[in-house]
């Protein structure tokens, strides 16, 4: 067999690999002769067809296997001796392939495009700043007022006060389209809190103003998507009755708003709310610590980047940031979505770090142990409440999912690695400078 170089340029690569007509025949004779033994034919024993018979009958089908098994085989070999890592799934193409009958030499050309050799980094001259907040009694208090508000009540209003935003009201209602009342569409003494925007557009702001005892017929129109097809679209006139009008009122901070939230007293829903807030503020400054390092090593790096994989990269970025300009397309029909050079250059970073984080990780021997992949499967499957089980089995069945929760771990674990052997001094700060700089980051982004 014949393997030879066609192109060398940066990282791109090409060759031709010539399999000829007397080794493409040897090991179709290999293959018979190896199922020779177990091979039947009626007026034939078994193990005793001739091998012309064998060919005749056979050799078709064996031909294309040997062939593939060669040229598997020889690409294989390429890149154990040649180190070359591909980039994506390499390009195999076999040459006049319409025209090949068997007796001749089969030619195919092989091209992809090398993973670079990402260089070596001093991982001693970065030099990181790590914020730290204490989670101080305002952090506490404030986070105890806005559960207290969470738990909200509501008490009645004095008699003939207007309601307002914010406040809850009492009502009967009885909707009807068409002046037919519809299924669903009537309740007694049902409290809606106004500015909830749990009803229909328009609905509440029609109740805004109105006292106990008054009524209204409130005229609204269903939204073109609303879930019950017949009532989509359709303008619709609820019959409704205030009964009652009532001002919400923050819960008391105390031992039994404490016991709301599952805390045995004050104290402990105290202490608990102090060990959230500090690991809230850890996640914070270890995202931020973390965009620190990304950087420096961006700005310390400079190799060469597989084409290939920065236009996919760049595509995706575009195909994605489209989307969240318009989230009211849900699905993939529309135009083509072209790739900016803002675009690229976000891609670059990308790929340059994702190389260089995968090659850091392979060298320290990092992986994602099964628990921390059943972990990250169950903190995923709480998202699917009583489906839990149809979520690990589609999981197990997926490796491109697999792979969507093995990399972030990977990479968290690869970034600590990293952080272990650079500098890092710790500036403490208050909740509002550390929220400051993540909207930085974020800004940035």
């Amino acid at each position: 067999m014949q393997f030879t170089q066609t192109l060398n340029e940066g990282l791109k690569r090409g060759y031709t690999i010539t399999l000829t007509a007397a080794e493409l025949d040897q090991k179709v004779d290999e293959k018979l002769k190896e199922a020779q033994p177990e091979i039947e034919i009626k007026g034939f024993r078994k193990g005793k067809v001739p091998m012309p018979m064998l060919k005749k009958q056979f050799g078709e089908r064996v031909m294309g296997e040997a062939m593939q098994e060669s040229i598997d085989g020889a690409m294989s070999k390429h890149f154990e001796d040649s180190g070359d890592r591909p980039a994506q799934q390499p390009d195999v193409k076999m040459v006049d392939g319409e025209n090949w009958k068997p007796g001749m030499d089969v030619t195919v050309e092989l091209s992809y495009e090398a993973l670079p050799e990402v260089p070596e980094v001093d991982y001693a001259s970065i030099k990181l700043e790590r914020l730290t907040v204490a989670a101080d009694d305002a952090s506490v208090t404030e986070a105890l007022e806005n559960l207290a508000q969470n738990a909200q009540d509501f008490e009645d209003r004095k008699a003939g006060s207007k309601a307002k935003d914010g406040d809850q009201v009492v009502i009967d209602f009885l909707g009807k389209v068409d002046g037919e009342a519809f299924e669903g569409g009537a309740a007694e003494d049902y409290p809606l809190v106004l500015g909830s925007n749990s009803f229909i557009p328009g609905f509440e702001d029609q109740l805004v103003g109105l006292k106990a005892g008054e009524e209204k017929n409130v005229e609204v129109s269903f939204p073109e998507e609303y879930g019950a097809e017949h009532l989509a679209g359709k303008a619709a006139v609820f019959e409704c009755k205030v009964k009652a009008v009532k001002a919400p009122k923050a819960a008391a901070i105390d031992d039994e708003l404490a016991k709301k939230f599952g805390a045995e007293d004050l104290a402990a829903l105290k202490g608990q709310i102090s060990e959230r807030l500090g690991e809230e503020y850890k996640g914070a400054a270890r995202a931020l610590v973390k965009r620190a390092l990304l950087d420096a090593l961006d700005e310390k790096l400079n190799f060469e980047l597989p084409e290939s994989l920065v236009t996919a990269e760049a595509n995706q970025i575009a195909h994605q940031m489209w989307h969240e300009e318009n989230p009211e397309v849900h699905d993939h029909n529309h135009g083509e979505i072209e790739a900016t050079d803002e675009h690229k250059k976000l891609a670059e970073r990308r790929v340059r770090l994702g190389l260089t984080l995968a090659r850091i990780g392979e060298k320290a021997e990092i992986s994602v142990s099964d628990a921390e992949m059943t972990q990250a499967i169950m903190a995923q499957a709480r998202q699917y409440p009583g489906q839990e089980r149809q979520f690990f089995e589609f999981v197990q069945q997926n490796a491109q999912m697999q792979q969507q929760l093995r990399a972030p771990i990977f990479e968290d674990k690869v970034v600590d690695h990293i952080l272990e052997q650079t500098t890092i001094t710790e500036k403490a700060v208050d909740k509002d400078a550390l929220q400051a700089a993540l909207e930085a980051m974020d800004a940035e982004d």
